[in-house]
């Protein structure tokens, strides 16, 4: 088990925000989960700093593990955010993982397009990923589908394999999750309801196995 520290773009300014991380590590924290929003939660809380800019600074203040949440298909195009979790493996290899969402409007919707159903998104949220990996290959990726992509290459893939957390809160996602991701963030609950939720993750990725 590691213990790790979230680093709340929505509460702190980013400068504070990597003050807060080298402290955490001094602390005895062993990873960090960066959250990455346009918009806070509330005008009382009152900060946004884009999180990519911020965790190359924070990753070479520290020698803790960073992962980040964030969607795929509206606010980013896939490609961009292979392109982004490439480039940090690359300069800091093996200390950086991607946790990938359905999104939520707060953040997602500042694009003006339609905000899609759930089923819509999670397709999304599958296809995104799906397309990420291809890019990670180093390969040219063409994709034609809820998300297109057209002859795209990264000239500078990762050097370790990045793994691709999934983010739910009901255990019926959890355990969509479960067939695809490698692995689970979720909120904070009550024991018994986060038991659910992490079974049903867990259940999901032993029918993908067998």
């Amino acid at each position: 088990m590691k213990i790790g520290f979230h680093a709340s773009h929505e509460q702190f300014t980013p400068r504070h925000l990597l003050e807060l991380v080298q402290q955490a590590e001094k602390a005895g924290f062993q990873s960090i989960l960066s959250s990455d929003h346009f918009h806070p939660w509330s005008n009382k809380q009152g900060e946004s700093g884009f999180a990519w800019s911020w965790l190359g600074a924070a990753m070479h203040a520290t020698n803790l593990e960073f992962g980040i949440v964030n969607a795929p298909g509206q606010r980013y195009h896939p490609a961009i955010i292979a392109q982004a979790a490439a480039t940090l493996d690359q300069m800091f290899p093996g200390r950086f993982w991607l946790c990938q969402g359905s999104g939520q409007a707060l953040n997602e919707n500042i694009t003006g397009d339609k905000w899609p159903s759930k089923d819509i998104r999670n397709a999304r949220l599958k296809e995104s990923v799906e397309v990420i990996k291809e890019l990670w290959k180093g390969d040219y990726v063409t994709h034609h589908g809820i998300i297109e992509i057209e002859k795209a290459k990264l000239f500078t893939p990762p050097v370790e394999t990045i793994p691709v957390y999934g983010a739910a809160i009901t255990a019926k996602t959890a355990k969509w999750l479960g067939s695809w991701a490698d692995g689970l963030i979720t909120v904070s609950k009550p024991l018994k309801e986060l038991k659910t939720v992490v079974e049903a993750f867990n259940e999901g990725a032993v029918r993908e196995n067998l």
